[in-house]
């Protein structure tokens, strides 16, 4: 055999055998052992890896428990059922866990929202549209209707209706907030399950342009602001809620004309039923 080629094998031979001892060491002198906790606590997760916890999948998220920094209560996705099971490896208390879904708030489908005199064609999709030419609606605030929040939900709790805005199916809905994500508009917000009234439109233009552009926009009159007890502001022509300030019983979301703020359909309560007495004067009158 050539003693050329002989001195090349046992060449690379060796400087394999020396780099393979090298990492040998290494892996040993460096390692970093993992709290069992840890894997334990990643397969008691869901798997959904959406990053709703606010961490860059479960094993992160799983990582983080263990340190100390994140909640046993923090994956949205896992509800109840999944803190009861972390608290339990922890040796921890279980925190109650507050469900969070996913509330569409807007109201201005096709059949609301004026449309351009030039429709718009080309990709349906709500990012595109956004950057091409805001979509066929002239309101610049409003849903685009192209479903990206559809496609990006992984769990079909989320459908286009006729009206062309997203509806949220409830019992589907883990509050990951994926569809939130990706709606350019920022239409799409996360709440706790029970929370029940909000501003459902996002437009800042004044009154008379509001009202123009759209049937179900806010314009910004302040009617419910008045008699909210402070719970209720006007920032920039729309009312926002202070949900810690809120008290439902003292404002008449039936005075908002275009029904951009109240309840979502069928939470609002029954009104309580007038006493004997009066309804009898509206009768007479009648």
């Amino acid at each position: 055999m050539n003693p050329d080629l002989l001195i090349a094998i046992a060449t690379m031979g060796g400087l394999g055998l020396f780099f393979a001892a090298a990492l040998a060491i290494a892996d040993k002198k460096l390692r970093v052992e993992e709290n069992p906790l840890i894997g334990r606590i990643h397969e008691a997760l869901p798997g959904a890896n959406c990053g709703a916890c606010g961490y860059a999948g479960c094993y992160d998220f799983a990582v983080q428990v263990v340190d100390g920094n994140a909640r046993c209560n923090g994956c949205p996705v896992g509800g109840q059922e999944t803190a009861d099971e972390v608290a339990s490896i922890l040796g921890l208390e279980s925190i109650q866990s507050v469900r969070m879904v996913a509330r569409v708030l807007c109201r201005g489908g096709i059949k609301e929202a004026r449309n351009k005199e030039i429709p718009y064609i080309g990709p349906q999709s709500c990012s595109v549209q956004e950057i091409v030419s805001g979509g066929n609606k002239v309101c610049i605030y409003g849903c685009l209707g192209g479903g990206d929040c559809v496609e990006a939900c992984g769990f079909n709790a989320i459908y286009m209706n006729d009206n062309r805005l997203p509806v949220v199916v409830e019992e589907f809905c883990t509050g990951c907030g994926m569809c939130a994500a990706v709606c350019p508009r920022n239409i799409i917000e996360i709440h706790p399950v029970d929370r029940d009234i909000f501003v459902f439109c996002r437009n800042h233009d004044g009154a008379r342009e509001a009202n123009v552009l759209c049937n179900a926009s806010c314009i910004g009159c302040g009617i419910c602001a008045r008699k909210s007890g402070g719970a209720i502001n006007m920032e920039n022509n729309l009312a926002v809620i202070d949900y810690e300030k809120l008290n439902p019983e003292i404002i008449s979301f039936e005075k908002c004309k275009s029904g951009a703020i109240g309840y979502l359909p069928g939470r609002a309560p029954a009104r309580p039923v007038e006493p004997q007495e009066t309804q009898e004067k509206v009768i007479a009158k009648t």
